[in-house]
């Protein structure tokens, strides 16, 4: 029997382990692992899970990015991230098929860390970090979906007088319903509208730029980096931080424990799906925008398409974009979710009991409704979050995604210190974990600009 034959054998062993109950790193897996974390999907599955945890209306503020770089540092930060990023991914997909091949499928991102690095890695860094990214973008998506409900209901009724928080509470409604799908898995239909719909909106984007662009209500087009050194430079590592949030993940392990055995080369495939639909939506959403509105880019495109409560573009066309951008919001929300579900389901199921048994979904309801109201909460309250949200991007994403890949890869498979893969990695980990650094200091001075403008519950 051949080596590849073996690890496909002992990768069907480990399905059925997990199955059975069994962890990966000889402990029984708790019910978030069991009920939460199903591994019955394909490549195509992953493609979709990928795709929409990378292409979100995030992407809409990458001309905000561009105009504190200029058009040469942004086009090169914008294909560094994706380069860095896919190979970032592809290296914690390796590290996952190396463990599982061995008998031993980490399914957490917390997981790889203790059994890579040791317990206090998982416990203390990890996984912290990765609830907090992913809360707060569930917070995030909340927010930015309260949002585009108003910005519809204005286009429909301008001078309207309902107040954000009221649209952000009813998108928290709607999120509980979603929130109840029992497993990842079951998100893979969600997930495939998802991606259609991130195409649709970046279309519109596109097309709004264009028309934009071309009309005499752009604004004159300047792209010279406006505001004094020390404004400029705080600009590019904030810009750097919006980049590296946009290409954010930070669920990968997750998304692959998702991957029915044997999972080898599922994930690069479903990697290959997804950055096709990034270098469509990325480039020409960053590019158009930056063409048609300068160094006059405001932190969503957007907001640039409405002027004085106008639009500024065919009303059509903006209605259309805010519409699919808050669908898709709805399914990037349920998506981040799933860290939390797991832990949840974890701390309030049974795994001795089936997942659909009285006693486990009532917690389960209750517990994830109340993981969203308090996410609405905090969204309704904080519509400043979108500045809390840079620095949890800076704290969370870069190392994350960018840093921790490559040492998880250095530590596991003990490359030569005289290849090139060694120092490859070496140097992005300790590159990105200075971006993040500085990259949270730019974070939390512009927090600390925009605090006198601070107001719970503003209606902004």
């Amino acid at each position: 029997m051949g080596m590849g034959a073996v690890a496909a054998t002992r990768e069907y062993e480990e399905a059925k382990k997990m199955e059975a109950g069994d962890d990966t790193v000889g402990q029984k897996l708790d019910a978030g692992a069991l009920f939460v974390l199903q591994s019955k999907g394909s490549w195509l599955h992953c493609g979709y899970h990928l795709t929409t945890s990378i292409v979100a209306p995030a992407l809409l503020s990458l001309p905000f990015a561009f105009a504190a770089l200029g058009w040469a540092a942004g086009i090169i930060c914008l294909v560094i991230g994706a380069a860095v990023t896919f190979y970032s991914y592809n290296l914690i997909s390796l590290v996952l098929e190396h463990h599982a091949a061995q008998g031993r499928r980490q399914l957490r991102f917390r997981d790889m860390a203790t059994d890579i690095l040791g317990p206090g890695w998982g416990k203390y860094y990890i996984g912290p970090i990765q609830f907090l990214v992913c809360f707060g973008a569930v917070i995030g998506c909340t927010l930015l979906a309260g949002q585009s409900l108003k910005a519809i209901y204005l286009l429909a009724s301008p001078g309207g007088t309902i107040k954000l928080y009221v649209f952000v509470a009813i998108f928290g409604v709607f999120m509980m319903i979603l929130a109840q799908l029992p497993s990842f898995h079951s998100l893979r239909h969600v997930n495939l509208i998802s991606l259609l719909l991130c195409l649709a909106y970046s279309f519109c984007a596109v097309a709004g730029s264009i028309y934009l662009g071309n009309s005499d209500k752009a604004p004159p087009k300047d792209y010279s980096i406006s505001g004094d050194a020390q404004n400029r430079v705080f600009g590019v590592f904030n810009a750097i931080a919006i980049i590296a949030t946009t290409y954010g993940n930070g669920i990968i392990p997750e998304i692959q424990a998702t991957v029915a055995a044997p999972v080898t080369g599922k994930m690069f495939r479903g990697l290959c799906l997804c950055y096709a639909v990034v270098v469509t939506t990325f480039f020409s959403v960053a590019i158009s925008g930056y063409w048609a509105v300068g160094n006059q880019a405001q932190s969503t495109l957007l907001s640039n398409f409405m002027v004085d409560g106008a639009a500024v573009i065919p009303k059509g066309l903006l209605l259309v974009t805010q519409l699919f951008t808050l669908l898709q919001l709805s399914a990037v929300g349920v998506v981040y979710l799933q860290p939390t579900n797991e832990v949840l389901e974890g701390l309030f199921s049974d795994a001795k009991l089936g997942q659909y048994a009285p006693r486990n979904v009532v917690p389960r309801l209750v517990s994830r409704t109340v993981a969203v109201a308090l996410a609405t909460t905090v969204a309704a309250m904080l519509p400043f979050f979108g500045d809390m949200n840079s620095l949890i991007g800076a704290f969370g994403f870069l190392p994350l995604d960018f840093a921790v890949p490559a040492l998880f890869y250095n530590v596991t498979f003990k490359p030569s210190k005289k290849g090139i893969v060694f120092w490859l990695n070496t140097t992005i980990a300790v590159v990105f974990s200075g971006l993040a650094v500085i990259a949270s200091v730019a974070s939390v001075r512009q927090i600390a600009l925009d605090a006198k403008t601070y107001k719970l519950f503003a209606n902004v």
